[in-house]
């Protein structure tokens, strides 16, 4: 955001609208995201809008996997077969690991914290922002939107749940990750020979190394439509009740909305 050429300048904003997506400041649990980043280092960036910090820990995340076969060894690990997990594991790639895994979950909790701060001045500030974006190729507005529905796409089709929230660039990205897993782990294939019943061909189609990245990918997509379709309808109600306040509201009359 153009800060110093903007009409509405401030040292904070809650939000910005762009052809892209809506990028906005609320509260986090930072414990919760701390989870998310131990899931799959990456997610608990994307769910602060930290997009190229979150995209490059997601994607250092599946070649530093791929390289060490680590889903694979703990598939292993799950059926008890523990020396067949030590024989499957890269040691020469393991010392890279450690340190980004945990360098990811402790950056997004911290990060959420110092947000957190951020969103406390911004919301005493009340900067203003734009709430509506229109171009050559796209439109973005402010609107409210229902959370179930948001849950119901991503269960659907991991990304849709993000193009319904308009999160253009997000939803790429998860979209062409998912392509790219289940095309990998024979998903598909193996769903299909479990419908005819054979459920012996399903196990062993299956790319196991593939496969384990799905659930993760699967879930989180959920629960970023949902909590991202939530924080949006806080902020649409937060701009209309500011935009009224400062319109339509009499001088010296002071208008309450809901129980506040």
């Amino acid at each position: 955001m153009d800060n110093f050429r903007n009409r509405f300048r401030n040292r904070r904003y809650l939000a910005y609208v762009s052809l892209l997506g809506t990028t906005q400041l609320h509260k986090r649990n930072p414990i919760t995201l701390a989870c998310w980043s131990m899931a799959f280092p990456g997610f608990g960036h994307l769910l602060l809008n930290k997009y190229l910090r979150g995209y490059a820990l997601v994607l250092w995340e599946v070649f530093i996997n791929q390289k060490i076969h680590l889903n694979l060894a703990m598939v292993h690990t799950f059926n008890g077969q523990f020396q067949a997990a030590r024989d499957v594991l890269d040691p020469k790639f393991m010392s890279l690991y450690i340190p980004v895994y945990l360098f990811a979950i402790y950056d997004s909790y911290r990060t959420a914290v110092d947000m957190n701060k951020i969103y406390i001045l911004a919301q005493r500030e009340k900067g203003r922002f734009n709430v509506f974006s229109i171009g050559a190729l796209e439109i973005n507005y402010l609107d409210k939107r229902k959370p179930w529905i948001a849950v119901v796409w991503s269960m659907g089709i991991p990304s849709v749940g993000q193009l319904y929230l308009h999160r253009i660039v997000l939803a790429a990205f998860i979209l062409l990750s998912t392509i790219i897993i289940v095309w990998k782990s024979n998903l598909i294939l193996a769903m299909h020979d479990i419908i005819l019943g054979d459920i012996a061909t399903s196990s062993s189609v299956l790319d196991k190394q593939w496969l384990l990245y799905f659930p993760s990918f699967y879930f989180f997509t959920i629960y970023d439509a949902y909590t991202s379709t939530v924080e949006n309808n806080k902020l649409f109600d937060d701009a209309q009740r500011q935009y009224l306040r400062e319109k339509y509201q009499p001088k010296g009359h002071l208008i309450k909305i809901g129980d506040k």
